[in-house]
C-alpha cells in the first residue's frame, strides 16, 4: 500500500470543538470516505464523493497541531468512516506523537480496525454509532449492512467494550424512523454498565434524501 494513499483522505479540520468530545476542548479531523450509504447521512458529499471536499495537506495538519497541541485537551478522527481508510494507523500514530489523545468515531462495521487500534494503543476512546436494532440496519444504512452482519459487527465491539470500558462510548442518532421501543432495545444490547447517548436528527441538505429508504433515490443519486 502507498503510505500517501491514507493521506488522501484527509479531508477537513475544525480547530476547536467543545461538543465533540465532552469535557474537553478538541479539534476535529476529519477523513472521507464510509463504507455504509445512509440514507440519512448529513455528511453524504465527505462520505460518498471525498474528492468534491478540498484535500488537507498533511503538512497544514502537522503544523496546526505543532502551534496549537498547547490549548487542546485531546483530537477528534470523525468522517465519513475512519475505520474504513487503508493504512488510518499511519495517520493515528502521525497525529497523537503531539501528545494528545485521541477519540475515534466510529459506526463498528470494522471490528477488526477497532481491535488493532486498541491493541495498539493510538486510540484512547471510541464513540460508536449504533444506527438502531439489528434488523433495521438494512434500511438505515441503504442496504450497506445485513441483519447478520451488524449483529456480527457490534457484538464483537460490544465485547471489546465490555473487557476495556473506559475507551467506548455509544450513541445512536434520532433519525425519523426510529420509534422510542427502537431507542429502548438499542439500550438493550449495550454490555452492562454502559448507558446510550442520544443525539438530536438533523435533515440532510439535500432536498431528495429521504427517511423512508424505500421512497430515497439509489445511494449514487443521493451525491451532490
Amino acid at each position: 500500500m502507498n503510505p500517501d494513499s491514507a493521506w488522501r483522505h484527509l479531508r477537513g479540520l475544525t480547530p476547536l470543538s467543545l461538543c465533540d468530545w465532552p469535557g474537553r476542548p478538541c479539534c476535529v479531523v476529519f477523513l472521507g470516505g464510509c463504507n455504509l450509504r445512509c440514507p440519512t447521512c448529513h455528511n453524504a458529499a465527505l462520505a460518498w464523493d471525498m474528492e468534491s471536499q478540498p484535500l488537507l495537506p498533511r503538512e497544514r495538519l502537522r503544523s496546526f497541531l505543532s502551534s496549537r497541541a498547547r490549548w487542546l485537551s485531546g483530537i477528534t478522527v470523525s468522517g465519513g468512516e475512519p475505520t474504513a481508510v487503508p493504512g488510518v494507523g499511519m495517520i493515528l500514530h502521525e497525529i497523537s506523537a503531539c501528545g494528545l489523545p485521541v477519540k475515534l468515531d466510529t459506526n463498528a462495521m470494522r471490528p477488526d480496525v477497532v481491535e488493532a487500534l486498541l491493541a495498539e494503543g493510538l486510540v484512547e476512546v471510541f464513540s460508536v454509532d449504533v444506527k438502531g436494532p439489528f434488523e433495521q440496519y438494512p434500511a438505515l444504512t441503504g442496504g450497506a449492512v445485513s441483519e447478520h452482519d451488524a449483529r456480527k459487527n457490534l457484538s464483537r465491539v460490544f465485547a471489546l467494550a465490555a473487557a476495556r470500558p473506559r475507551a467506548f462510548r455509544f450513541r445512536t442518532t434520532l433519525v425519523p424512523q426510529l420509534s422510542e421501543t427502537d431507542i429502548a432495545t438499542v439500550r438493550g444490547l449495550l454490555p452492562a454498565g454502559f448507558t446510550l447517548a442520544t443525539q438530536d436528527y438533523k435533515p440532510p441538505r439535500r432536498p431528495h434524501a429521504l427517511a423512508d429508504s424505500e421512497a430515497r433515490r439509489t445511494a449514487g443519486d443521493l451525491v451532490q
